[in-house]
């Protein structure tokens, strides 16, 4: 039989067969063990061949091909985790406020997302809370590259049909820091799906997690959203250095008139991205992310 995988935990997965059914299945013996660098051979949005060893369950025999994944580097584990499988696009989730704007993790989402070739959009929420100018900044020079950002508020339900329409009857993720109000969206916009939602610590001024795992779920308007554990951090990993100016594409075209090549664009004389942030051309602050994550990327390569 085939079917899709809706949400797995501890090797048990939750499985929408073709037939409209649902079934509990297991992954049969070492199959898709070694498979690939990632450390969970399944993810939501996975279509897989299964055979039936019982009324309701199953016995997973094979992963039908992705058209894309979006995938994020695990510390811990030190491979890949994949996230969600089969998108039409990525939703981006940070907050204007409480807990803080984070511009720097969105650019690695955005980077992510692209590796896995799955489109992706920002969602700004809780604008209720006020926009401070410094976001806005940051806000306009996200779509002066191209990138289509939302602005909504789960309190008061502003923006949220925007993010039904973009959704357009597909298949979206939505993928962000804890605090930031993904399950909040989501109650507001499925009625009846009851996610648990948390508050933000005082202490720390950050989300706390209340999703445990992602998990597929079937929108009411058509096509499926993802729903994702929040998530501290996000790590840059599979680039080389010197190639990671090709993830930036405001950097593309300056870096062509370096006088030296290759140029780290750090400190090297006559650097034609160093020039451009100065004249405006690259935000400052993508600029000063970028030479972070290539300091990252180095450190890794040295290890």
């Amino acid at each position: 039989m085939i079917g899709t995988v809706y949400s797995g935990i501890n090797n048990i997965f939750r499985i929408h067969g073709v037939d409209d059914l649902w079934y509990e299945c297991r992954i049969k013996g070492k199959i898709l063990k070694d498979e690939e660098e990632s450390y969970n051979p399944l993810a939501p949005g996975d279509m897989v061949e299964f055979e039936l060893s019982g009324s309701d369950k199953g016995l997973i025999l094979s992963r039908l091909p992705r058209k894309n994944r979006f995938a994020r580097w695990n510390r811990k584990k030190e491979a890949w985790q994949v996230v969600a499988v089969n998108l039409d696009i990525v939703l981006a989730v940070v907050s204007a406020a409480g807990p803080p704007f984070r511009p720097r993790f969105v650019d690695r989402v955005l980077i992510a997302a692209a590796q896995g070739g799955v489109p992706v959009a920002i969602l700004v929420n809780k604008v209720d809370q006020g926009v401070a100018p410094w976001v806005d900044d940051r806000i306009r020079d996200w779509e002066r590259l191209g990138f289509r950002v939302l602005r909504s508020s789960a309190e008061t339900g502003e923006g949220l049909n925007d993010i039904v329409k973009l959704q357009d009857g597909g298949t979206m993720v939505l993928f962000g820091p804890s605090g930031v109000g993904k399950s909040t969206i989501l109650n507001r916009l499925i009625p009846g799906l009851d996610q648990v939602t948390g508050e933000i610590s005082e202490k720390h001024d950050r989300g706390r997690h209340v999703t445990n795992f992602g998990r597929l779920i079937d929108a009411p308007w058509g096509g499926r959203v993802v729903d994702t554990p929040g998530v501290r951090e996000i790590l840059v990993r599979g680039i080389a250095p010197e190639e990671l100016i090709h993830w930036f594409p405001e950097f593309e075209e300056p870096s062509a008139l370096c006088s030296f090549q290759p140029c780290s664009h750090r400190h090297e004389p006559d650097c034609g991205v160093i020039r451009a942030v100065e004249a405006g051309g690259i935000h400052m602050d993508r600029y000063e992310n970028y030479l972070r994550i290539r300091d990252e990327l180095e450190e890794e390569a040295r290890w």
